[in-house]
């Protein structure tokens, strides 16, 4: 049963057709969830947009069981439907299965934050995904540690934007890549120590003769495997959170071993449950006193209404865009 004060219906966006181009992103009408056990139901006040969402619409992302068919991995607002420690009326940003583009969304009470003090809606609404992501990959599957040097391409995507404030919180030197001298630019203003434009300049060369890496993050894949296998530190890490140019490489085993380098990735959408809920309990142990400190706050590019999924998403994929997107609701 839901609350007396929450409607039983809500707007929510769809994909028309089932699959599609940005235009097919589209307000319906839809029932407002019913929690399950151990689940709050939130208000939603913003949704983040993010690159997962743009491969669902377009059919190649599908949400894990159980998760609502509804793009959107995460949100921010005030519950509505206490569960765990959560109260009604308490602000929270949570991490989504899926169904973040809607007035309303369900989650495990486990996957939920509280929103930093000094952050709205539409910046708490842009942490979970991102920082999650990064918490996952660069700290716990690359290791990186204080006074390493971390290396982020894509370093003005939502998840770039976040690694250089995160690396540098953590007390690590940071090589940021970008395709053009303005986001190169934008990523030396959010603290980068060496910012490279990889569309200009030999980013492996540069990296190497910055004083090496030891932990890359990357989202293009085949293209940079030779140049990020070259700049690597002994005891290296390259971490792969997705492979935008392609996912097949040469590897060269010997190179590796003469480096004893390391090569990992991990997906987080798939993770059951109770992953989630550790890493939600990491985050906020290690992650949320950087917010509250003022080492690290996110990057919001642009905010759209609800009903304007469809230009939100084309505006992520003209590669325009410094930071992340956002709906408000």
């Amino acid at each position: 049963m839901h609350t007396p004060s929450t409607p039983q219906s809500m707007t929510a966006i769809a994909v028309e057709g089932g699959k599609g181009p940005a235009e097919a992103l589209k307000p319906v009408s839809a029932p407002v969830p019913t929690p399950a056990e151990g689940q709050v139901l939130i208000r939603v006040h913003a949704a983040g947009v993010n690159r997962p969402d743009i491969l669902q619409r377009r059919g190649h992302y599908p949400p894990p069981p159980g998760a609502p068919d509804t793009i959107g991995l995460e949100v921010a607002g005030e519950v509505v439907r206490a569960a765990g420690e959560w109260s009604v009326g308490d602000r929270v940003c949570a991490l989504l299965g899926g169904g973040g583009y809607a007035e309303y969304a369900a989650v495990d009470a486990r996957h939920c934050l509280p929103i930093p003090a000094g952050l709205d809606f539409a910046e708490a609404a842009a942490l979970p995904e991102t920082v999650f992501t990064v918490y996952a990959n660069v700290f716990e599957g690359g290791r990186l540690a204080a006074g390493e040097t971390l290396m982020v391409h894509g370093a003005t995507s939502g998840i770039g934007t976040t690694a250089i404030q995160m690396a540098k919180a953590a007390g690590a030197r940071v090589i940021a890549t970008a395709r053009g001298a303005d986001k190169a630019e934008a990523a030396r203003r959010l603290g980068a120590d060496l910012a490279i434009d990889a569309s200009a300049e030999d980013f492996g060369a540069a990296a190497t003769a910055f004083g090496g890496v030891d932990v890359v993050l990357d989202m293009v894949g085949a293209p940079y495997f030779d140049a990020n296998l070259a700049a690597l530190n002994t005891g290296g890490r390259i971490v792969y959170i997705a492979a935008q140019g392609g996912d097949a490489v040469n590897l060269p085993v010997m190179a590796l071993m003469r480096k004893r380098a390391t090569v990992t990735g991990s997906t987080l959408r798939p993770r059951s449950a109770d992953e989630k809920a550790r890493l939600t309990a990491e985050v906020r142990r290690v992650v949320w006193p950087w917010i509250e400190e003022g080492l690290f706050r996110p990057r919001i590019d642009r905010a759209f209404p609800l009903a304007e999924a469809a230009a939100a998403h084309a505006a992520l994929e003209a590669g325009t865009v410094v930071g992340k997107v956002v709906l408000t609701v």
